[in-house]
């Protein structure tokens, strides 16, 4: 697909917003779903890469700075594989080989994000001296360089796989075999599935392992819209915390008015 001048400025402009929020964290523009979403809303590529951007967000999930230890780029990953995908042209179809290339660009990012961080430091010394001398216009003048930094970081790779141009990643798309298109769609897959369990992970505890258990179950019923997902969820939750404050509090749910969610909320 071939786009036009504006939705390329609009395109940049979605990435240097997702560049910006990685450090932000204020209108969460860099995560998958909104910045896939934000793409394939630009370009005319909604459903695509609104798929692109669930899917992302499932392995993002999983990603996360602990200590030293940096996490792969998911603002580059969603903002890269959702223009590849809208330039190959495959709508749907092409949507588990974006996956499969997403998570490479990750980890490739952290290159960038390493350097951009470094020059940071840097930045940091001269607001320091700024704030010595009691010159507020100039730490702001440099925290907004620090910002528009970070969001260029995201842009300009943008940019650079816009001008490469549709059709030579079309050829490069369609030039894959079918073995590895297959086999980038199961590891995408197993992706997902692996960022997944990694959330699982940290959060499993004996007292949360039924309600995934019961989650699962009613997963697999078809009929049950996620919309009746998230309303048992909630139901669950309320009642969980309902009867952890009755069993806290040893008065055996003596103070029941005969509404239950009304008790539930008098108790809290």
């Amino acid at each position: 697909m071939n786009l036009n001048i504006i939705q390329m400025i609009l395109v940049i402009f979605v990435a240097f917003l997702a560049g910006m929020e990685g450090v932000l964290d204020e209108f969460e523009f860099h995560q998958p779903v909104v910045a896939c979403t934000l793409i394939g809303l630009v370009t005319g590529n909604l459903v695509p890469c609104l798929i692109l951007g669930g899917m992302l967000q499932m392995i993002a999930l999983g990603w996360a700075n602990i200590g030293a230890a940096v996490a792969p780029d998911a603002a580059l990953a969603s903002v890269a594989s959702a223009i590849i995908l809208v330039l190959g042209g495959q709508g749907k179809a092409g949507v588990s080989s974006a996956i499969a290339i997403a998570v490479p660009l990750a980890v490739a990012g952290l290159l960038l994000a390493i350097i951009t961080r470094t020059i940071a430091t840097g930045i940091i010394h001269l607001m320091d001296a700024a704030a010595e001398e009691g010159n507020m216009a100039k730490i702001e003048m440099w925290h907004v360089i620090a910002i528009i930094m970070q969001g260029l970081r995201i842009a300009i790779p943008a940019a650079l796989i816009l001008a490469i141009g549709a059709t030579h990643i079309r050829s490069l798309l369609l030039a894959m075999p079918t073995w590895l298109t297959d086999g980038l769609a199961i590891g995408g897959g197993m992706v997902v599935a692996v960022g997944y369990a990694m959330v699982i992970n940290m959060m499993a505890t004996k007292e949360v392992w039924p309600f995934f258990a019961i989650g699962f179950v009613l997963a697999t019923v078809s009929q049950i819209t996620l919309i009746g997902l998230g309303a048992i969820g909630v139901c669950l939750a309320i009642i969980y915390l309902s009867l952890s404050k009755q069993g806290g509090s040893g008065k055996g749910g003596g103070s029941n008015t005969g509404d239950p969610l009304g008790d539930i909320i008098d108790n809290y």
